[in-house]
């Protein structure tokens, strides 16, 4: 690691007993962590829960942290374990469909807008169904790689696995989203959201 991250200063601050430092980093992290959360297991409450834990078990492993990794890093493998865990639950809990979904009636004043509304929102439909079809680990990794940035090194540490299997993730994640979206919009892939190649 080259120089301390600012995330690693704050934990090594908190390791030695600033706690206000400790509230700085979920303050920074906790909606990341939630939104990637949400993507992984499409319930909720259930990563409200789980953003809870992650920041119980880094309050509980203070004593023990040690900077080898950006803090990003850790912060997600803890959050990716606990979400593969909950995925492998039997009793997974149903999806929380949202009010905003299709069927929603558009805004009074929309009217000229409807069919641009309902066009968009069956597209986010078909992209949302598309990304819950892939492999736990394939969204993980298409997850924090495009969405929250981070690189494949950060990935592959996120979710314990290397570097090359990350690109793999990825690629596959991509195609197997690309195939999922032509299938969607009946072999017509001209309105599917293109995700761009690193």
């Amino acid at each position: 690691m080259d120089a301390l991250d600012q995330d690693v200063r704050r934990m090594l601050a908190f390791r030695a007993g600033d706690e206000s430092a400790f509230n700085a980093l979920f303050d920074r992290w906790s909606g990341p962590l939630l939104r990637y959360l949400e993507r992984m297991l499409r319930d909720a409450a259930a990563a409200e829960e789980l953003v809870q834990e992650v920041f119980l078990r880094v309050h509980g492993a203070r004593e023990r942290y040690r900077p080898e990794a950006r803090f990003s890093t850790w912060l997600y493998s803890i959050a990716t374990r606990l979400a593969l865990n909950e995925l492998r639950r039997p009793r997974r809990r149903a999806v929380h469909q949202s009010l905003d979904a299709e069927g929603a009636a558009p805004l009074a004043g929309d009217e000229g807008r409807t069919d641009e509304i309902v066009d968009a929102r069956r597209r986010a439909a078909a992209v949302e169904q598309a990304l819950a079809e892939l492999p736990e680990r394939q969204r993980a990794a298409l997850w924090l790689a495009v969405v929250d940035g981070l690189s494949y090194a950060e990935v592959a540490g996120a979710l314990e696995v290397s570097e090359s299997a990350v690109k793999s993730l990825v690629h596959r994640a991509r195609s197997g989203l690309a195939e999922r979206l032509a299938e969607a919009s009946g072999a017509d892939a001209g309105g599917a959201p293109k995700l761009q190649e690193e």
